[in-house]
């Protein structure tokens, strides 16, 4: 997960992984050479002002066909392949060597943000409307729902497309939409009580 900052110029400033829950690793050049992170807000037309500060949270993924593609190139030449694009994500965004980076195909999507002045996100849904008018990417995957059987069809729909998408997934998460409940809830050092993952059943194959 990598955080990105943009203040009143509306300009990207910093990006930083999620680390230990209090501090985490600067990886600003890394996250410089995805060509999905905007270095400067969409503003105007369908966009609203950019607010004097922003921190968008997101995760840092690799498509499966990326992945397949990146580990037959690595062979050809010798190299280790990766066990999994999870791994291969994490270990490209944390190159000390940007130029590594960029010559990873690395994807992003933003799920939330984090210190905001200038502007107020009332709701989840706000969040994941307001990002991609400023050009941040989002998973289009998302519903809002209403009740427990509203949560419960969408995980069992997930479950069932899991694998026509195009990166992997290993469950949902439930969120509380009011962002103003999220300061009632709290949060642990590494994961929030307005938050909940529900994991789908490990794959089972025979080998």
């Amino acid at each position: 997960a990598a955080a990105v900052i943009a203040p009143a110029a509306a300009v990207f400033v910093m990006a930083a992984t999620r680390g230990d829950g209090y501090t985490g690793e600067d990886v600003t050049p890394n996250v410089k050479t995805l060509r999905q992170v905007p270095l400067r807000l969409i503003e105007g037309n369908d966009a609203p002002p950019a607010p004097a500060l922003l921190e968008v949270r997101g995760e840092v993924y690799m498509r499966l066909e990326d992945f397949t593609k990146l580990n037959r190139q690595r062979e050809e030449r010798g190299e280790p392949v990766f066990a999994n694009p999870r791994n291969a994500a994490a270990g490209s965004l944390r190159q000390l060597d940007p130029r590594v980076t960029a010559s990873r195909p690395l994807s992003i999507f933003l799920y939330d943000v984090g210190v905001v002045e200038g502007y107020e996100f009332p709701t989840q849904t706000d969040v994941l409307t307001t990002l991609p008018r400023w050009g941040f990417p989002v998973c289009d995957q998302w519903q809002q729902a209403e009740s427990l059987e509203d949560l419960l069809a969408y995980y069992a729909s997930m479950s069932e497309r899991r694998q026509s998408l195009p990166y992997e997934i290993d469950g949902v998460v439930y969120k509380v939409n009011d962002r103003a409940l999220h300061e009632v809830l709290g949060e642990r050092t590494r994961s929030p009580r307005w938050a909940v993952a529900h994991k789908f059943p490990p794959r089972q194959q025979t080998t």
